[in-house]
This record gives structure tokens, C-alpha cells and sequence, in this order.
């Protein structure tokens, strides 16, 4: 399971070898042996026992912003510590196999938003002219990535950059159809949010960076030391490679809920400069659903294993990638 604590005065403690979870409507224990990892939000706190406890029992501990991406975590100091496959990651940026990952990075990427796009059910003339539009732009990428080549990553960076955004904007404007009215948007928003599907995406992918910043550290790679997203980002930039192939998790969670309308005017705040903030009930509801989805056990090249364990075994296989590069 996962321990979310998002209600402001909400602290973690021990108490007899358990974590005590202490809140305004009482108190509870819980096996740390049943807890994957512990989500901190502003307002809740951690005693040092309590991250202690987390550590030894290899349990990540998060702390998350307004949006759900983590800010910090604390983790096991042997995790990382293995200098062999970091000193191969580096090595790997700058040889021409890297050329070859983020080339597949990007295809997957497509391939896994045409499997999407293919999965709406069209109702209207208008929705299958639009999504068969799409469709063929995000084909026409995908032989455009076959083609092209070169020594280095930085070479052709720029122009897969331009491919990755025309391609996921073909791809969003496809979802934009599909969606109920009210969830429906102008365009893609980060930070902040302008509408409440872009708010609910956006807090999905902050869960998504915890789950592969946490398997690439449990690995021994180094999360900052980036393929593709290199120069443009001081942040965690492997990290930002590597969920790419995990985005279409968080789309199908939103898009589902979305057209579920589980999301109402409780799950939400609008600042008086227009953007959307999810507050707790929406918090609950999207964690709580995403958990769901990354625990089911799906079979992906002949392994059947959770979709959470999908992505500690990619970074296991990408630390052996950099080892055998």
C-alpha cells in the first residue's frame, strides 16, 4: 500500500515498532511491512524515528508539492552507491547507442499514443475524421524516427524535440474530443493548470516522476544524468527520458476517470488567476486510482508482473544496459 499524508497537521511517528499515524480525527498503527512508500504533502510531517523506520524497511518516502511531483525524498544510503554502473551511464550519454535508445524511447512513446488513440470509441463524423487525422500524422513520425541517425544525441536533439511535441499535440488534440464537455481544454497545461484535465494529468505524471526517480536510484543509476532531456533541465533529466514510456499510464487513469465524471467541484479549487489545483478529495481519488493501476499485473514482452514492477525491471535492464555498453 501506499501512506498519503495530505491533511495539514497530519504526522507520522513510531510506536512499538509501527508506524503511528496521527491526524485530527485520531490515530492509527500500521505494519511497516504492508507500506511500498510514504507521500508527504505541505502541511503533514515525519518524525526522525519514522524515516528511520522507512529506511531499514527500504520503504521510499516522498515529499511532494502542490502538483504531486516529489520536491525530495529520503532513501537507503546503499542505494546509488554503485560507481561501476554510473561511471558506464556517462560513458553511454556520449556513445552512438545512445542514439539508438532515445530513438526507440520516442517510438514507444508514439506507438503506446496510437494504442490509445485507437481504444476511444468515436461517436460522431467529427471524432473519427479528427483521431484518423492524428492517427496518420503520428505514423508519418514514426517512419520519420526510423530515418534519421547520427553520431551523437546532440546532433539530432533539436529536431526529435520538434517531432515529440508536434506528435503529442496531434495526440491531445485527438483526446480533446473524446472527453465529456466539461473536461474538455484549449490546450496542454503544466504548471499551473488551466482547466481540470490538465490539473489532473499533471498531478498523475508527479506520481509517475516518484515511481521511476525511485526504481533508477534502487538500481544504482543516476537519475540526473540524462540521455535525451540533458542541457534544457536541472532536474532529475533520466528521469524525465524514462517516463516517457510510462506517460500512457497516467493518460488512460485521467481519460478513464474523466469520462467516468468521478471529478466534481469538490476535487477542485480555482485560484482567482485561473488555474485548477486539486485539493484532497481529488488527491484521493486520482492517487488512489493510480495505485490501482500500476498494482494490476500485466504481461509485457512474455513477463506477467504489476505494472509498478514493470518499471523497477526496465531500470534494472537499463543499469545492465549501461554496464554492457
Amino acid at each position: 500500500m501506499e501512506l498519503v499524508l495530505n491533511t495539514f497537521g497530519t504526522s507520522l511517528q513510531v510506536e512499538d515498532g509501527l508506524f503511528l499515524v496521527k491526524h485530527k480525527e485520531g490515530k492509527q498503527t500500521i505494519d511497516p511491512k504492508s507500506i511500498k512508500s510514504i507521500l508527504i504533502s505541505k502541511g503533514a510531517k515525519i518524525s526522525s524515528d519514522a524515516a528511520l523506520l522507512a529506511i531499514a524497511n527500504e520503504i521510499d518516502v516522498l515529499f511532494v508539492d502542490a502538483t504531486g511531483k516529489p520536491g525530495g525524498r529520503l532513501w537507503s544510503i546503499k542505494y546509488g552507491s554503485i560507481s561501476e554502473i554510473r561511471r558506464a551511464q556517462l560513458e553511454f550519454l556520449y556513445s552512438p547507442k545512445a542514439v539508438k535508445w532515445v530513438k526507440n524511447l520516442l517510438k514507444t512513446k508514439i506507438d503506446n499514443q496510437i494504442g490509445l488513440l485507437l481504444t476511444l470509441d468515436a461517436e460522431s463524423d467529427l471524432q473519427k475524421n479528427i483521431r484518423e487525422k492524428n492517427l496518420n500524422r503520428l505514423r508519418d513520425y514514426l517512419v520519420k524516427l526510423e530515418g534519421i541517425d547520427a553520431p551523437f544525441v546532440s546532433d539530432i536533439a533539436p529536431t526529435l524535440r520538434g517531432w515529440e511535441g508536434a506528435a503529442s499535440r496531434a495526440y491531445f488534440e485527438t483526446i480533446n474530443q473524446y472527453l465529456p464537455q466539461e473536461y474538455q481544454f484549449q490546450e496542454r497545461t503544466q504548471h499551473p493548470a488551466y482547466d481540470v484535465f490538465n490539473c489532473l494529468l499533471n498531478y498523475a505524471y508527479g506520481i509517475l516522476y516518484g515511481k521511476v526517480e525511485g526504481a533508477l536510484i534502487k538500481a544504482g543509476i543516476d537519475p540526473y544524468a540524462g540521455v535525451f532531456h540533458r542541457d534544457d533541465y536541472n532536474r532529475p533529466a533520466l528521469v524525465y527520458d524514462v517516463i516517457e514510456l510510462y506517460r500512457i499510464w497516467a493518460d488512460y487513469v485521467v481519460i478513464s476517470l474523466c469520462c467516468q465524471r468521478v471529478i466534481d467541484a469538490d476535487c477542485y479549487s480555482v485560484k482567482d488567476d485561473g488555474s485548477f489545483w486539486l485539493e484532497n478529495m481529488g488527491k484521493r481519488i486520482l492517487i488512489q486510482s493510480m495505485n490501482d493501476y500500476l498494482d494490476e499485473v500485466v504481461n509485457i514482452k512474455g513477463v506477467s508482473r504489476s505494472r509498478q514492477n514493470h518499471i523497477e525491471l526496465f531500470a534494472h535492464n537499463l543499469a545492465q544496459t549501461f554496464l554492457k555498453g
